[in-house]
Parts: C-alpha cells; structure tokens; sequence
C-alpha cells in the first residue's frame, strides 16, 4: 500500500519501517525533558544567532556584488556534498526534509503539526531544532565532534507530520520513498554508529563499511605511487574469490580521455580508479564558477576560478593546486573566495578533504592590525623555541585580512582560516590567513562559562573577544605559517645540512625526514590534524605574551595585561571545560581535533606548571573551580608550553609520526590516574555542557540587474526560511537521493 494512502492512519507506517525494539521502546517512553538530556538529541533551547555582513556587502560596488553572489551559489550548491561525506543517510533525509518544507509554510506546517499530527509544541520545536542541525552540519552528525544526533520527539510523532505535509501529496512517490529508506537510520543508535570513524569505532563514508586503517594505510600507498593525492577519493572494498578489490572513487564532473577503469594489481589486491564521484553537483559548481568569472576583479581571480572549475571538471588536483597559486598572488581582494576538498578532519585515515567552500568581504580595520603583525612577523619568529635549522629558509609573506562571512557552506564554520593545506605550497610558495570576524563576536554571544571565580568570569566577558583576535592572528600567521619540514628532494639532496643540524631533543643528527611524495597529512595520517593545531595553538600562547605584538592589536598597559592573561585563561578552561565533551569513553577516542588539542596543552600545562593551574571539585559531583595563576604566565606558564612546542616543532619537521604519537598520547589520555580525576570530572563537564550556536547566513538574490541582500531572524525559523530560500525547488533532492542509492551497498559490508 502506498505512503499517501496512510494520511488517516499513519500509525501503521512504523510497522514498516520499524527501529531496534530497544531504541524504539527508549524513544516512545521518554518525556520531552528526558529526550532533551540526551546526549544525542540537540536542545530545544540550541541558540541561533546571525552572521551579520551588511555594512560589508552594501559597500560593494555592483559588479563586486555579482561576483559575490555566484561565488554564494557554487558554494552552496558545492557544500551538499559534505552532506554525502558525512554518513550513508545524510543525502536522503536532508532531501527527505526539503522536501516537506520547501512544501509549505512555516506557519503552515506548525498548525499542521500541532493540530492534525497532534504534535506538542516542544516536540513541533524539537522537529525544528532537528532540521536545522541537519542543515547547518550537513548531516546527522555534529560538525564540531562528529557525534550522531537524533530527533527529539517519537518516530510515530515524525511520521505523522509527514505524512500530513503537503509535500506528501505533492510528490508522494518520493517523500514515501526517502522516508522508507532512512526512518530507520534516522533514529538508530547502534554502537557503531555513534559517531564517525572506521567499522568499530564508527561510522565513514570515506570508506566502506567493511574498511579499517589497514585497508586505508594500503589505499593511501597505492594513490601515493600513481601521484594521486587522496584530497579528493573515497575507497571502497569487496572481496570475491578470496582477492580484495578496491574502487577508487574520485571527484569530477567528467571521465578524463585518458583515463582508465582496468584494475590493476598493487600488493596482492586488484585496484580500480572511478572518476565522476558527485557529478551532477560538482557540474552546478563549476556552471556558478564560470558566472563568477565573468565579474573577477583581475586576471589572477580568472585563472584562479579557470583552474578550480578545471579541477573538479576532469577531477585533477593539480589544477586545483595551480588555482591556489593564482589565489596567493591575488593580494588584498575587496572579496576573499576558496572552494574546493579542504580539511581533512573527518577523514578518518586523516588525508581526504571534506568539501567547503567560503565567501566574505574585507574589513578594513582589523585587516590592517593583521597586516602589521605580517610587516614584523620575520622579528616574531625567531623567539619560538626552535633552531633557525627548524624553520623555514625564508618567511612567505602571506595576505592577511580580517573578513566578515557572507557565505559559509560545509558542516561548520570556524574563526579562522590558513590555506592552501597543500604542503609544497605552504612550503615553498605561500599561503593566506583569514580571520573571520563577523564569526567571533556571534560566537561568543551570550556564553556562559561555569567553573570560573566571579573575577575571571568578569575578565572573560570584558575581554575575550579581543584576545580570540589576538590567538586567530597568531594562531594562522605564526602557528600555521611557521616551521620547516626537513625533506630529501627528487635530485637526492636534502634541504638542509644534514651533517650539522642536529636534532634539538636528543642532541643528535637527523635520522629521519621527509622522502620525495610524502606529506605531514601522509606521515601522520589519524593524529596529523589535532597535532598542527595543538602546535598553531602554543604559538598563540607562546607569542601573546609579548607587549610588542599585544601593541599591534591596540593594547598597551594594564589592558595589554589583561588581554594576555584572558587569552591563556580561555584556552585552559576551554581544554578542562569543555574538550572533554568531544571525548568518547567507550572508545577512548577523541571526536574533534582542536578538542584533543586543548587538552593536551591542558594537560602538559598541570604537568611542567609547578602550580600554574590549580582544579578543585567544590562541589562533590557536580562542579568545579578552576584557578590560574596570572604572575606566572611569563615564567613558568612560557616554558612549559615552550616545551610542548619545542616537541610538537621536531616531530613535525623530520616525519617522527611514532615519536608524535608517543608523546601526544600520553597527553589525551582520559583516565582517573594522577593529580586529577579527568574520567569522573567528565561526568561533571557534560552536566554543564552547553548547546553550539547554529548560525543563520543570509541570501543574495538577482534583482533586475543588481543584486541584493536578505537577511533572516535569529532563530530556528529563520534558518529554516533561510535554507529553503536558498533552494527553492527540489532538483537537487533527486541528485543527492541518486549518489545514495549508487553507494548504499558499501556500507552495508
């Protein structure tokens, strides 16, 4: 019988589609404040605040506005694959969900849900609450932490509402089908999908199901001989005969004319290279890109734009590479722009970029602080606390400039940003800093910070904005920028002295380096990402507590003081009040990687701190007082995270990935032995854990000839509207639904 045919008594659907007795049993008895405790349901009360850049797009020009817009549009359209990277199902009910409503209005689907459904108005709230998590961390799981969420009211409430919906009758072939094949992962919890990570800890999609790290060590070998980079693949795994096969799955719109889908063979296993992965969606980015092209400002936006829609037409990342380059050379753009496979945090094997894409506008004030901190940042660097034989040969002045986002598609948007992640370029070539300043402050706003004295509470409110400037400007321009990788080059030869540098933590020469090929993502793989932020991290640290460089940011004095002990203060009880948060006891894994960063500067802090940081549980069970000693930051607080940065430096530079890992192991380990008990006190973090603030972007629309702004309300119903505005018809619904059937079989191993 057909889903449209149940309008009257939906009840029955859940027979068809049931969850696990246990979860369903869990989820039909718990009441609206048990279901909103839950660790894997986002609170009815998650703020939403709005990402505000008028000022900064009403002074464009009208050709910089056009630019803007469908730069908006080839990353919007682009950000929907990170809806597939994230799990088998993201793609369906997103498509599920836009579907309903795009169908209707809100006011609509609320009088709907309330009265024909039978929806309290906690559970219609929690059904928004839903819908925009899904959206705004394309996908189901979080973007920050990686953990699943599931709706907060019954499925029988869920499908009630659908089934009422007018997007139902509209298209009920496809909203039965969508609804038939994720109801059920919508709401399973399964141990092993809980959060995101290899079969046994997880869940992938940059893998299948029946993948481990072995299976990715040996996939990232075999594209490291055919000088693939893993940026943008994805890998399956079948076994047939007794022969293990792998698809190489790799991102473009097109099958390049030279290229091949005969397997061949590669230590024992039959390989296989599919190019077209996300097709139809790459092929609306690059339609957008060439738009975008025609009101560049200069010759260097136009080959940057060229070679990006070059590399996701034919799936080349060396056409990406060469549009990065163009990107570099264009200095101090009225509009900063960067698409493309970037961060590989989500990768489990720590190499294949998530898909994001930005655009913002310069703001000119804070643009110039940065740009002096560049000016002199050749005096800053030598006072980090490695050998000039450890950084690099020469500074590459990169361009720095605060921007206010206009459009940020992918599953989360952070505060700053230092690209391209490609190391040849970093290296040798350049790189750019943003700070992206309209995200601090609404980061920030009307957040509450539990375990600090009244004092240290008032510091923080007054001044934690200006110190976050303060850490993001080091953080990407002397955290990221800095330190060489010592490697051995194509003609044999190394760049450096490898009879007299000598290794600063043993007092010996260099035995290790990087060979011609290898990378930091492909030395360090899992742990390379939280490793170079933990490093990034201890640069800010290190560095704000120099009066010269507190000056450039405007502070002198008893406020340059303040500033600097706030910064420190923030990062510590970031690392005890809230990193422990994205650790997961059951695996004993952490699930973000400036989380597991914070930590172990945390934890390094405590141990070399000689009283630097004191922890009490005032109260037993349920809180805690963290104190920091301000009179010792520049003594004791700076050698110890110099030593921490001193290691994270060496290991970096000469590919130590098993001395890395040693070292930084010890400093995540979640456990109760030592001065404190960080397994119980986790208990205590969680008790006070906060919901992430969901961020409304605005919309650019074609006017005529100009183009115009619309901004939306800081709520759900907002982003909502927002969303559905930004997608106006369902096209893109069949798209997404269409790569989920192509590769649900995989994770189904």
């Amino acid at each position: 019988m057909k889903f449209i045919s149940k309008l009257i008594s939906y009840s029955t659907l859940g027979s068809r589609f049931p969850l696990s007795s246990a979860v369903s049993k869990r989820l039909n008895h718990m009441s609206p404040n048990m279901l909103q405790k839950s660790p894997y349901i986002l609170p009815n009360d998650q703020p939403v605040v709005a990402l505000e850049c008028t000022t900064a797009f009403n002074g464009l020009t009208s050709k910089e506005k056009k630019y803007a817009h469908y730069l908006s549009q080839a990353a919007w359209n682009g950000g929907l694959i990170a809806l597939v990277q994230t799990s088998p199902e993201s793609p369906v009910i997103y498509s599920l969900l836009h579907r309903v409503f795009l169908g209707q209005s809100l006011e609509k689907l609320k009088k709907i849900a309330t009265e024909d459904a039978k929806l309290t108005e906690d559970e219609f709230r929690a059904l928004l609450v839903y819908v925009s998590g899904v959206v705004s961390n394309a996908g189901n799981y979080k973007g920050f932490g990686d953990t699943k969420f599931i709706p907060g009211l019954p499925k029988e409430k869920f499908e009630a509402f659908i089934s009422r919906s007018k997007g139902l009758s509209d298209d009920p072939h496809g909203i039965e089908r969508a609804w038939k094949k994720v109801s059920d992962a919508m709401y399973s919890l399964n141990d092993n999908e809980k959060s995101l990570g290899f079969a046994g800890k997880g869940i992938t999609t940059y893998f299948s199901g029946n993948c481990t790290m072995d299976d990715a060590k040996i996939v990232n070998e075999f594209l490291k001989v055919k000088s693939l980079p893993a940026y943008n693949t994805r890998a399956y795994k079948a076994v047939k005969d007794g022969v293990t096969h792998y698809q190489v799955k790799l991102a473009s719109v097109e099958f390049p004319a030279d290229s091949s889908q005969e397997s061949e063979n590669f230590k024992g296993a039959e390989f296989s290279i599919i190019y077209g992965d996300y097709s139809p969606i790459l092929k609306l980015v690059n339609d957008n890109l060439r738009k975008a092209e025609e009101f560049a400002a200069n010759e260097n936006e136009k080959k940057m734009l060229e070679y990006y829609a070059k590399s996701f037409q034919s799936g080349r990342l060396d056409d990406h590479k060469e549009g990065s380059r163009y990107w570099i050379k264009d200095k101090g753009p009225v509009i900063e722009t960067y698409i493309g496979f970037i961060e590989t945090y989500r990768d489990p094997s720590g190499v294949r970029g998530e898909f994001e894409g930005f655009v913002a506008m310069v703001n000119k004030e804070m643009s110039a602080k940065f740009a002096e901190l560049v000016d002199k940042a050749e005096n800053f660097l030598p006072r980090l606390p490695w050998p000039p034989s450890f950084e690099k040969d020469r500074f590459l002045r990169p361009d720095f400039t605060s921007l206010d986002v206009l459009t940020f598609a992918g599953s989360g948007i952070p505060s700053g940003i230092n690209i391209p992640n490609y190391d040849e370029i970093r290296q040798s070539e350049g790189f750019k800093n943003v700070s992206l300043g309209n995200v601090i402050p609404a980061h920030y706003k009307e957040s509450k910070t539990p375990f600090l004295s009244e004092a240290d509470q008032e510091l923080l409110t007054k001044y934690r904005v200006n110190s976050f400037e303060v850490q993001v400007g080091l953080h990407e321009l002397l955290g990221h920028g800095s330190g060489k990788t010592l490697r051995r080059l194509e003609d044999g030869k190394f760049n450096f002295d490898i009879e007299s540098v000598l290794n600063p933590l043993t007092n010996e020469k260099i035995k290790s380096w990087y060979e011609p090929g290898e990378t930091y993502d492909t030395k360090f793989t899992d742990i390379g990402s939280t490793c170079e932020e933990c490093r990034a991290e201890c640069v800010g640290l290190y560095l704000s507590l120099e009066q010269d460089i507190l000056k450039i940011f405007g502070f002198e004095g008893d406020a340059a003081e303040d500033v600097m002990y706030v910064n420190w203060l923030s990062l510590i009880w970031t690392g005890m009040g809230k990193t422990l948060e994205m650790y997961q006891p059951e695996t004993k894994s952490w699930m973000q990687a400036h989380s597991q960063a914070r930590f172990v500067i945390l934890r390094a802090l405590i141990e070399e701190g000689e009283g630097l940081i004191k922890i009490e549980e005032t109260e037993n069970g349920t809180n805690l007082l963290l104190t920091v000693d301000r009179s010792k930051l520049r003594t004791v607080g700076k050698k110890a995270v110099g030593n921490l940065l001193l290691k994270l430096q060496v290991y970096h530079s000469i590919g130590d990935a098993d001395g890395m890992r040693s070292m930084y192991g010890k400093y995540s380990e979640v456990s109760d032995e030592g001065p404190y008990p960080w397994a119980k006190w986790r208990d205590i973090v969680m008790a006070h854990k906060q919901p992430r603030k969901v961020f409304v972007q605005a919309n650019t629309l074609v006017k005529g000839e100009e183009v115009e702004l619309k901004n939306y309300d800081s709520s759900q119903e907002g982003f909502i509207q927002s969303w559905v505005e930004r997608f106006p018809d369902t096209s893109m619904d069949a798209v997404l639904e269409d790569i989920y059937d192509k590769n649900i079989a995989y994770f189904k191993s």
